[in-house]
C-alpha cells in the first residue's frame, strides 16, 4: 500500500462497502481521527470526572457554575485569534499546541486530586487553561479536513465526525470515566484524559505537512483577516442567522445541562458517576445512529430545513431532563435528544467545509464558535443563581421550552433556506456511496 502523502485514495474494498468510512481510505485523515478518537475519549472521562470532582468538593450547582464559567470563557476570548493563526500557521502545529497545552492544565488536576491538595480555586484556573487550547485547537481540526478530504467526501467526513465524536466523547469515555471516578477516583480519570491529549499531538505529528496556499498574499494585518471573513459570513444568511440561533439557544440549553444533570443524578435520582457516565452514554449510541444513517443515505435535498427541526425537537427535549424522575428515563431522553442534535450537526459542518472557501475556513469557523458559544459563559453563570431560585427540574424544563422556540424562529429568516433551492452542493446532496474500482 502506498503511504505517501498524495497517495490520497488507495483501494480499499472493504471500506467502500460502508460510505461513512471512505474517508479513512486518506492516510492523513486516518491520523487525524486516529489522535481525536483517543482525546475525544479522554473528552468523554473529563466530563463526567470534572462534574463529579466539584461537586465532591462543594455539593451546589453554583460550584460547577463557576467551573464552567472559567473554562467557556477563554473562548469567547481567544477564538478569533484561533481563526486568524489557523489560517496563517500550519494547522497541525497549531493543533499539536493546543494539544500540549490541555494536556499540562488536565495533568496538574490529576496531581493535585491523587495527593489530596486540590481545591475549587485551583480546577477554576486550570479549566481557563484548558479552555484556552480548546479555542486554538477548534478552528485548526475543522479548517483542516478540506484540506485533506476531496469535495466528493465531505458528507461522509462530517458523518464520521458525528459517528466518531458521540462514540467516543458521549460513549465510550463517559462510561469509562465514570467507571473511572468510581473506582478509583476522579484523579485517575485525569491521568487518563492528559495521557489522550499526548497521544492526539503524535498523531497529528505524524500527518505531512500542509502550508496554506495564500500565506504569500496574506491580508495586511490581523484585523484586515477578521473583517474579511465577517464580510463572507454576514452575506450568507444560512451563516449568520444560524450562529445567531445557536447562540442564544445556547445560552438557555449549555449552563443548564451540563450543571443540573449531574447535579440531578447525584441528588434526586440517588446515582453515582458511573450512572451519569451511562445517561451521557446513551447519548452516544443516539448520536452513532444518527450519523450512521445521514453517512450512508446522503445530505437531505431540505436540508436545512431537516437541520433546523431536528435542533428544535432535540432542544425541547431538554425539558426531559427536568422532568425525569428516574435513570433509565433521563438516559432515554439522552439517547434520542443525541441522535436529533447530531443529524443536525451532520448537516451543518457539511455546509461549513463545501461552501466556505478553504483559504477563509479557519476564520469562518472561529466565528462559528465565537458568535454561537459567546453567550455559553454567561449561561453558566445564571444557571447557579437560577437552580437556587426556581429549582433544578423548573430551570431545565423552562430551558428546554426556551431552546425549542428560539431555534424554531430562525427558520423562518427571509434567505435561510435559499441553498435548499441551488446547485451549490452538487456532488454531495443524495448521491450513492462510492465505490472503490
Amino acid at each position: 500500500m502506498d503511504l505517501r502523502p498524495g497517495a490520497e485514495l488507495e483501494t480499499r474494498p472493504r471500506l467502500a462497502r460502508l460510505a461513512l468510512a471512505q474517508p479513512l481510505r486518506i492516510r492523513d485523515f486516518a491520523l487525524l481521527w486516529t489522535g481525536a478518537t483517543v482525546s475525544l475519549l479522554g473528552d468523554g472521562i473529563f466530563i463526567v470526572a470534572i462534574a463529579w470532582q466539584v461537586y465532591e468538593l462543594s455539593n451546589v450547582p453554583t460550584a460547577l457554575s463557576v467551573v464552567g464559567l472559567a473554562w467557556t470563557a477563554p473562548l469567547a476570548v481567544f477564538l478569533l485569534a484561533g481563526g486568524v493563526v489557523s489560517d496563517r500557521v500550519d494547522r497541525r502545529l497549531v493543533m499539536i499546541a493546543a494539544d500540549v497545552v490541555r494536556a499540562l492544565a488536565v495533568a496538574t488536576i490529576a496531581a493535585l486530586s491523587l495527593t489530596g491538595h486540590l481545591e475549587l480555586w485551583h480546577l477554576v484556573a486550570l479549566a481557563a487553561v484548558y479552555g484556552s487550547g480548546e479555542a486554538f485547537f477548534g478552528p485548526a481540526f475543522s479548517a483542516i479536513v478540506p484540506q485533506i478530504v476531496p469535495r466528493e467526501l465531505l458528507l461522509e467526513a462530517n458523518s464520521l465526525d458525528q459517528f466518531i465524536r458521540p462514540f467516543a466523547m458521549r460513549l465510550v469515555g463517559p462510561a469509562l470515566g465514570g467507571w473511572l471516578v468510581a473506582s478509583f477516583g476522579a484523579g485517575a480519570a485525569f491521568v487518563v484524559d492528559g495521557a489522550s491529549f499526548l497521544v492526539s499531538a503524535v498523531a497529528v505529528g505524524l500527518m505531512a505537512p500542509r502550508p496554506l496556499a495564500r500565506a504569500a498574499e496574506r491580508a495586511p494585518s490581523v484585523l484586515a483577516e477578521l473583517r474579511e471573513g465577517l464580510a463572507f459570513v454576514r452575506a450568507h444568511v444560512w451563516l449568520w442567522g444560524t450562529l445567531l440561533a445557536a447562540a442564544l439557544t445556547l445560552l438557555a440549553y449549555w449552563g443548564p445541562v451540563e450543571v443540573l444533570v449531574p447535579y440531578r443524578i447525584r441528588n434526586d435520582m440517588g446515582g453515582g458517576a458511573d450512572d451519569f457516565g451511562y445517561v451521557l452514554a446513551l447519548g452516544g449510541v443516539g448520536s452513532i445512529v444518527a450519523a450512521l444513517v445521514l453517512g450512508q443515505y446522503g445530505l437531505p435535498r431540505r436540508h436545512v430545513t431537516v437541520m433546523y427541526l431536528t435542533w428544535v425537537a432535540g432542544g425541547f427535549l431538554v425539558a426531559g431532563f427536568g422532568l425525569a424522575a428516574t435513570l433509565w428515563q433521563a438516559m432515554a431522553v439522552s439517547f434520542v435528544q443525541g441522535g436529533l442534535f447530531t443529524a443536525g450537526l451532520v448537516i451543518w459542518g457539511t455546509l461549513m467545509h463545501a461552501l466556505v472557501p478553504t483559504e477563509l475556513l479557519g476564520r469562518v469557523t472561529s466565528l462559528d464558535w465565537f458568535v454561537s458559544t459567546s453567550l455559553v459563559p454567561v449561561s453558566f453563570a445564571l444557571t447557579g443563581p437560577l437552580a437556587a431560585g426556581l429549582g433544578a427540574e423548573a430551570t431545565l424544563v423552562g430551558g428546554g421550552v426556551l431552546v425549542g422556540l428560539a431555534t424554531l424562529a430562525f427558520l423562518f429568516l427571509p434567505g435561510m433556506r435559499d441553498t435548499e433551492r441551488s446547485d451549490v452542493l452538487a456532488g454531495i446532496r443524495g448521491r450513492p456511496a462510492p465505490t472503490a474500482e
